[in-house]
């Protein structure tokens, strides 16, 4: 979740990709899609966690790829599930267990479902409309009775440190750099999540006492120090008979894995890390 200047190499994939109404993604995407609704369909009965689990494990040696959804000079809505990052990663299980789920399993019910969560109000206005940050991301869809945040049921306790990384390092940023207007918006996005008064997390030290009420395929999401972020990372919680770990996109790895670390561990092994913030994708 590093972010970094990017090129416009990446723009010349709309050769082989489809471009309408402001939607992007290639043949590749809609066959892995056809590929998945044949492998999920006897699945779909079960309830979300089991069908979340079967999805992300779809996706095992999936290549890891930053960056997916700046794939052209505007703001365009990215289907990809040919690669993906840690966020595209979480947003593309949730969506298709939705979808699954949903007893429409259509590629186009899949992109509806991943709009819907990847928007403010699920509209495709510009940059700014996306929602960039985790915390803001988990307060929209917890709005809209998608997920659950249990990170202060847990014994989490409150981070009201000011939320500004993306206009404070707008070089960082190809939308942001020379676009007065957009850096704006953004300004005011992160004014807007600073209102709400912090959010609750669960401190490192606390993460091993807590295990046993995190539930399995719930969203964990790595609290960091560094300023202006609220995330670094998020993956899946997985359980493996009596152990904890993890089902995420790694960028250490290069592809889907399920990590061999407790979350402790992991947060331990990370200097920046905080703690962690605990997300249950509700049932349909």
């Amino acid at each position: 979740m590093k972010p970094i200047v990017l090129t416009f190499a990446s723009f010349f994939v709309t050769v082989l990709s489809f471009a309408q109404q402001g939607t992007l993604y290639t043949k590749d995407d809609k066959a892995i899609f056809d590929k998945y609704a044949s492998y999920i369909e006897p699945f779909c009965d079960q309830p979300m966690e089991k069908v979340m689990e079967k999805t992300a494990e779809f996706f095992l040696g999936t290549p890891y790829v930053a960056h997916t959804l700046e794939m052209t000079p505007g703001e365009t809505f990215v289907i990809n599930l040919r690669e993906m990052d840690c966020v595209t990663f979480m947003e593309n299980v949730i969506a298709l267990s939705l979808t699954a789920k949903s007893g429409e399993l259509s590629f186009d019910k899949f992109m509806d479902e991943l709009r819907k969560m990847r928007y403010r109000n699920g509209n495709i206005d510009d940059y700014a409309s996306r929602l960039h940050y985790t915390t803001d991301w988990f307060y929209e869809n917890e709005k809209r009775g998608l997920v659950k945040n249990i990170s202060a049921c847990l014994g989490g306790v409150k981070e009201t440190r000011k939320i500004n990384f993306m206009s404070a390092h707008r070089d960082a940023y190809r939308q942001l750099e020379t676009d007065d207007a957009m850096w704006w918006k953004i300004k005011t996005m992160e004014d807007t999540i600073n209102k709400r008064g912090g959010f609750y997390y669960l401190p490192k030290k606390e993460i091993a006492k807590a295990v046993p009420q995190i539930p399995h395929m719930s969203i964990i999401a790595f609290t960091t120090s560094t300023e202006g972020l609220d995330v670094s990372h998020v993956v899946f919680a997985y359980r493996q008979g009596d152990k904890l770990t993890f089902i995420h996109a790694s960028s250490t790895e290069g592809k889907v894995v399920i990590d061999e670390k407790t979350l402790a561990d992991y947060c331990n092994s990370q200097e920046s890390c905080t703690g962690i913030m605990v997300v249950k994708v509700n049932d349909r």
